[in-house]
């Protein structure tokens, strides 16, 4: 929560960093008197990565709700804030209602919105989703977001287990603990010294045993042919 560019209940702002960048999500709720709206119309925000804004504005205006023959005059807030973080209003792929009432005398409404920026920036179909709606008077709505795969490279020194190299570490450290001299520690100075003897019997064991391996998601043991096939053919 970046509660140091804006510190208001109806409006959250979330950051999350990719490739060295800052990128940030708004989520706003703007009651009945557009609180929310009023907020960042009087206070500059400076975001210049916001790559999504949604929530529920209640405000019904023809630009998005085809039952309303008017429109509002909070939309020109909206606009302009939306403008100013370089967002505009994406419509949902199965347009409808996002919020239902109970009032017979009341029509449904579409209330909650989506903006991304123009170019997309990997954002796929926006859905409404009312056979989820559950006890809520409004309708969950999912935006696909496309995710690039990264290949992260990690270095590690290891010795295979059950391998010759595994027998040769135990062996050298088997053999450095026998030859180790044990005689006379009966000062301070005489055991720091044995102790530094039997650390360079394991430091000489691991590097002249060890390699250096590039961790994957395929080093584990439980990776064998069947799943680089399986893998293949999806």
């Amino acid at each position: 929560m970046q509660l140091d560019i804006v510190n208001h209940r109806d409006i959250n702002i979330l950051a999350f960093h990719s490739d060295r960048n800052t990128n940030f999500i708004i989520n706003i709720y703007s009651d009945s008197n557009q609180t929310a709206l009023h907020f960042l119309r009087q206070n500059t925000i400076n975001l210049d990565n916001a790559i999504i804004m949604t929530g529920n504005f209640n405000i019904r205006d023809s630009d998005w709700d085809p039952l309303v023959h008017h429109h509002s005059i909070h939309t020109d807030d909206l606009l302009t804030i939306t403008d100013s973080l370089g967002l505009e209003l994406s419509p949902p792929s199965n347009p409808g209602p996002t919020r239902f009432t109970d009032n017979p005398r009341d029509s449904n409404s579409v209330l909650d919105l989506v903006f991304i920026p123009p170019d997309n920036l990997g954002f796929g179909k926006q859905i409404l989703h009312p056979e989820i709606q559950r006890p809520s008077d409004h309708v969950p709505i999912t935006v696909e977001v496309g995710i690039h795969g990264t290949n992260i490279d990690i270095n590690r020194w290891s010795i295979k287990k059950d391998s010759e190299e595994e027998k040769n570490f135990i062996s050298s450290i088997i053999t450095g603990v026998k030859n180790l001299d044990t005689s006379n520690i009966g000062t301070k100075d005489s055991l720091e010294n044995s102790i530094q003897q039997l650390k360079t019997t394991f430091d000489h064991a691991w590097i002249n045993n060890s390699k250096l391996k590039r961790i994957t998601k395929h080093s584990k043991e439980w990776w064998n042919t069947e799943c680089s096939d399986s893998l293949n053919r999806y």
